[in-house]
């Protein structure tokens, strides 16, 4: 196997093939066709509703972070890409976190 052979194998591993891509595409339709099902159905509770959407929301995170961001703990390098995530993803929840207190308590502040 040459050099460029081999830079081809690595680069297609690093990437997903086809039938990953297709595995996530189908379980994303799949988890945003129930929810909407349960909500123009309307025969469950709210509470349920609610919690199922939470759910399977969470469910569709993590099957897009595996099947179209390939983040893994397999390898030293998928392991360095997510904590490289999860650390974006923790400043950006503080930030905008943060903003949306900081915007509350200042109009809390001005009410009284």
């Amino acid at each position: 196997m040459s050099q460029h052979d081999s830079h081809a194998v690595s680069h297609a591993n690093d990437h997903g093939d086809v039938k990953s891509y297709v595995i996530g595409f189908v379980l994303s339709v799949i988890l945003t066709v129930i929810p909407f099902w349960m909500v123009m159905e309307g025969d469950f509770s709210k509470g349920t509703t609610i919690w199922s959407i939470v759910t399977l929301g969470l469910v569709q995170i993590w099957v897009h972070l595996k099947y179209f961001l390939h983040l893994n703990f397999v390898t030293e390098d998928g392991r360095a890409s997510t904590f490289s995530f999860l650390f974006s993803a923790l400043i950006i929840f503080m930030v905008v976190g943060l903003s949306v207190w900081i915007i509350y308590e200042s109009n809390a502040m001005m009410m009284y």
